[in-house]
């Protein structure tokens, strides 16, 4: 017998929004916080899109210059939008919206300001305690990933990144503290944002310097250090489970839908290699192994992983409870690549599809393509699925009464929204939905302010100039009554 019939967001959706602590918090020298990978990245406002493939490039000089820096000024990471001393004022803005829950990372150095501390930092466990029972009082969940592009520096000069063996151990430290630490206040942790990512910009995810090594070394260098964090996600769940037996944890994808540009078999083939290019990083974190796929990618590259024994069985035994993932844009591949239009966004970039709008940062916009992916993703896993960043970057304009009338934003939401209510119709399980990021805040690629995301405005330019007061947008009214009537009025 079949299921009475879903009509809409299951009681209980988790609806709020999504931020990283190295693009909101600011604070960089405070409460005795290191430098992280975060707090390297320089201002590239402006950049076209042709030169985004080169936008997470680092060289030795510029690390080296970032190291020696004692102010903000070139380092828009470095001041964000102050949430660290501003946190209570944007938490009374959230829980006007109604958010049920607020995705959130913990700073890895403000915890371990180097990262191989043998004691943590008292004052950063004091931040997020303060923060985390903010949320709580005002009935909002904290969502709480471990690393969000905010790896220590010193362990990238040190110990080479994620390279380095050592760096397992230094990572499960930090996460056991933290779930001890906040074991009574967080339930809904994940490992590591966009683990994918690693292989588009491996310092910015795992303190890999590519210009440390030859072309020929540098996709063993990367492969290996994704072993690592693999290893390292595992164990984040084992320990996770012990301290919090009720407790959900996650692994998170950047999902990269890719469509065939044509029905010829060689076009189909490809975009099935690129679609199981970007499981792979699932599989192996939800299904427990390495997906035979990759071993013979491996071979044909010659590419020989250095597992310790027993890394198997840790992989294993340790998967996550659940598969969260940001969707921005569905991608086009063709054999024929070379030979057609492009578009250049600065996750990844394709052939252009002439069915689909672009954002003003060269972002195609394909709701339809949510509800693909996710009938895929839970097709392939049959696990919840989790929705913790979708969004789209675009140039506001406020007028003189301080309003933003924002209704392309809208639109976009509202598309992508109600394409998720028919996954859920289609039998998709979902926990909920964290849009990116619900208040304005510094772009993770081009560490520019002018491209804003959230309901909330931030009163900030591109150099740091501005009150950084806050103003409610029009999709923030709008917003507020989709969670209000949990979406069934979009």
């Amino acid at each position: 017998m079949f299921e009475k019939k879903i009509e809409g967001y299951p009681d209980g959706f988790l609806w709020g929004g999504a931020v990283a602590a190295n693009q909101v918090e600011g604070a960089w020298n405070v409460g005795g916080k290191g430098l992280s990978t975060a707090d390297m990245a320089i201002n590239k406002k402006n950049l076209k899109p042709e030169e985004y493939e080169k936008h997470y490039t680092i060289t030795e000089e510029q690390i080296s210059e970032a190291m020696a820096a004692t102010d903000a000024t070139n380092y828009p990471k470095r001041r964000g939008i102050d949430f660290y001393h501003r946190y209570k004022e944007d938490i009374t803005l959230f829980a006007e919206m109604n958010f049920k829950v607020l995705r959130v990372s913990i700073a890895w150095t403000r915890i371990f300001p180097k990262g191989d501390e043998n004691t943590p930092n008292e004052e950063g466990l004091k931040f997020y305690d303060d923060l985390f029972d903010e949320l709580v009082k005002n009935g909002i969940e904290p969502l709480v990933t471990l690393s969000h592009y905010e790896m220590p520096m010193h362990l990238v000069n040190h110990y080479a990144g994620w390279k380095d063996r050592q760096t397992v151990d230094f990572f499960v430290k930090f996460a056991v503290t933290v779930f001890e630490r906040y074991q009574r206040k967080v339930k809904y942790w994940l490992t590591f944002n966009e683990i994918d990512s690693i292989i588009r910009h491996p310092f910015t995810t795992s303190g890999i310097v590519p210009c440390r090594y030859s072309a020929d070394e540098i996709e063993h260098v990367i492969y290996q250090s994704l072993h690592h964090q693999f290893v390292a996600s595992a164990l984040a769940v084992k320990h996770c489970h012990q301290i919090r037996p009720d407790a959900k944890i996650g692994c998170m994808l950047t999902r990269l839908l890719t469509y065939p540009e044509s029905c010829a078999p060689e076009d189909v083939l490809l975009a099935q290699q690129e679609n199981q290019l970007n499981y792979f990083f699932t599989d192996v974190q939800i299904r427990g192994h390495y997906p035979k796929f990759m071993q013979r990618r491996f071979e044909q590259k010659g590419i020989k992983i250095d597992m310790q024994q027993g890394d198997e069985e840790i992989l294993q035994q340790h998967t996550v409870d659940f598969l969260s993932f940001s969707y921005y844009m569905s991608l086009v591949t063709s054999i024929n690549a070379d030979k057609m239009d492009k578009v250049g966004g600065n996750i990844a970039g394709g052939v252009k599809n002439p069915y689909l709008q672009t954002t003003e940062w060269d972002w195609q916009i394909d709701p339809i393509g949510l509800r693909i992916a996710m009938n895929d993703m839970y097709d392939r896993y049959q696990i919840p699925l989790f929705v913790v960043e979708n969004g789209m970057g675009a140039v506001d304009k406020i007028d003189e009464n301080n309003q933003i009338n924002d209704d392309y934003r809208i639109e976009f939401f509202k598309s992508h929204l109600t394409q998720m209510k028919e996954a859920i119709k289609d039998g998709v399980e979902v926990m909920g939905y964290t849009s990116w990021g619900p208040i304005d805040l510094i772009s993770a690629s081009t560490s520019e302010m002018a491209k804003r995301y959230g309901f909330i405005y931030v009163d900030q330019d591109n150099d740091g100039n501005g009150t950084l007061a806050r103003y409610r947008k029009k999709s923030f009214y709008w917003y507020q009554h989709v969670i209000e009537t949990n979406g069934s009025e979009l």
